[in-house]
């Protein structure tokens, strides 16, 4: 019987992971290496080694509905997309609401997990601990929740690129890149078009002399901000937009959007349009790529071929000189050296997962890593999904396939290139909260409407089942209350109310009467327009005349 869980990394997964496990009645127990919740979303000004690590503007591209905890919902105050400090507040606000603190070993380092002798029978794991002191501990558990991310171990290609090491500029990777100071007046190159690199490639841009940022592939570019200025994910990710998307053609649904995306700023005319169709990879998210584009203070160019002296040769065959600083947002290493090498058995080294989450060489299903996928949406809700069911399959209460049939299915979702797992609908299946439409329609049908057309928050998934939270419904009810908190800086006056002319019973009455009295008088038609011709007339003068007296 599974008892204690060892949750490794006190970030957002990790935070979630814990109340999941205390709520199963599990015993959790965290070790965390720095001295503070946060993970990623933890803002230090210098990177540290085997370290997640941001830059100080960073800001969330998911907005706060959508990205909350499922029965935690960010205060209604909190802008809808919101700066890395805030989120970090969240998280301590969250910690303190469930007092998971308690759990929490901090200044605690994981060497290793393996598993023990037994394993084939008690599914148990040694993991070696070091902690503040450098002293080394030993530890027993019966399940293992990774989360220590996989934004620790930059990929910084160097080698892929000739002349590098005759190059007289700076190169570093965005792991590194905190703020655009040390760029000021300088001709910076960055390379990838991720979000990361839209995000600092614009930031550069304000102080550098010139900015290039080299793209292999070009990208779909989205804001933050949809009609009425209302939060792009809440008005795109809903449950009637899904169906659509599902029924339509893809062909179909691919030229709408990228039609309306042109519309706003032609992707082939500022060098951004991709090879692939807007629904097939992840677009960046960003609200002034554009428009530094339009001012000349962002220049687009091909992928980076090599270095030469003090320039660098793009592919095209186009060289830039004089380049003081390349930065590489170039992605990072998933790799987990604590874990057993046994698990490590991609093509290239990379821990291979059932459904993103599950190894499926284990023999007992007794370990999930969380987190470990790319998506066109909010991540941290799939993630809070994920340990949802990893803790119903630990107890017991969920089964996985056999191994044969992990391996298959992790090897077709591979040939397919599945790297993303768009939402959590399956793993709600797996544990049992989904919504069931039709009873909630017979039910609640207000209640309804706001789940099926509005946006998919994810308080749906605490509607019913194990877990059920009795402020789900009230938080659905709400949510674009606080959606509009924050924007209540400032009483807004409100137009005076002035019946329209074009309304007015008059106008209404006297269009209807010369209808009728048209279809009554085929015989007489001209007479009648004329008599018509007449009252308009009148009318208009009356309607003159008392528009500019009253």
């Amino acid at each position: 019987m599974v008892g204690r869980v060892a949750v490794v990394g006190a970030g957002s997964s990790g935070l979630a992971c814990i109340k999941i496990c205390v709520d199963e009645g599990l015993e959790p127990v965290c070790f965390e290496s720095s001295d503070d919740i946060g993970g990623l979303w933890r803002f230090k000004e210098s990177p540290e080694p085997e370290r997640s690590s941001i830059y100080r503007s960073l800001v969330v591209n998911t907005s706060k509905e959508m990205m909350c905890f499922s029965d935690f919902p960010m205060p209604a105050d909190y802008p809808n997309y919101m700066h890395n400090s805030q989120l970090l507040q969240y998280f301590h606000l969250y910690a303190d609401h469930f007092d998971l603190l308690r759990y929490i070993h901090f200044q605690t380092k994981v060497r290793s997990v393996t598993q023990r002798p037994d394993f084939s029978v008690s599914g148990q794991w040694d993991i070696v601990t070091i902690n503040r002191d450098g002293q080394e501990q030993r530890h027993v558990f019966d399940a293992v929740l990774v989360c220590s991310g996989h934004y620790t171990h930059p990929a910084l290609p160097l080698s892929d690129f000739p002349g590098y090491e005759t190059f007289s500029g700076r190169c570093f990777h965005s792991w590194e890149y905190k703020d655009a100071d040390g760029c000021r007046g300088q001709r910076v190159v960055v390379v990838g078009i991720g979000n990361s690199g839209g995000d600092i490639a614009v930031e550069i841009s304000r102080s550098a002399e010139k900015t290039f940022l080299s793209t292999r592939q070009g990208a779909w570019v989205l804001g933050r901000m949809s009609s009425n200025g209302l939060p792009l994910d809440m008005t795109a990710i809903t449950r009637l937009n899904n169906i659509l998307t599902l029924l339509l053609p893809k062909t179909l649904v691919n030229w709408a959007a990228e039609r309306a995306l042109n519309h706003r700023y032609d992707h082939r005319l500022y060098g951004l349009r991709p090879k692939h169709r807007l629904l097939d990879k992840r677009p960046l998210i960003n609200d002034d790529l554009p428009g530094r584009i339009l001012q000349g203070a962002l220049v687009m160019k091909h992928n980076l071929k090599g270095f030469k002296d003090s320039g660098v040769v793009f592919e095209d065959g186009t060289v830039e000189e004089n380049i003081d600083t390349v930065v590489f947002c170039t992605g990072y290493s998933g790799t987990f050296p604590f874990l057993p090498p046994a698990l490590t058995e991609g093509p290239h080294g990379e821990v291979t997962l059932y459904k993103t989450l599950f190894p499926p060489s284990l023999s007992r299903p007794t370990l999930a890593i969380m987190g470990l996928f790319q998506t066109k949406g909010p991540i941290m809700p799939i993630v809070e999904m994920q340990a949802r069911w990893a803790v119903k399959v630990f107890t017991g209460l969920s089964r996985l396939p056999s191994r044969e049939k992990m391996f298959d299915a992790t090897e077709s979702e591979r040939k397919r290139n599945m790297k993303s797992y768009p939402c959590p609908r399956q793993a709600a299946l797996q544990v049992g909260v989904r919504p069931n439409f039709l009873s909630l329609l017979l039910r609640d049908p207000v209640l309804w409407v706001r789940v099926f057309f509005g946006p998919c928050t994810p308080y749906q998934y605490r509607l019913t089942g194990p877990g059920r939270w009795a402020g789900a419904r009230q938080a659905i009810l709400t949510q674009w209350e606080r959606v509009a908190q924050p924007f209540r800086t400032r009483a807004v006056p409100e137009p005076e109310s002035r019946p329209s002319v074009l309304f007015s019973p008059w106008l209404l009455a006297f269009g209807g009467t010369v209808t009728v009295a048209v279809l009554l008088s085929k015989t007489e038609i001209t007479p009648v327009l004329q008599g018509a011709a007449d009252i308009l007339e009148r009318c208009k003068i009356f309607l003159r005349d008392s528009w500019f007296t009253g």
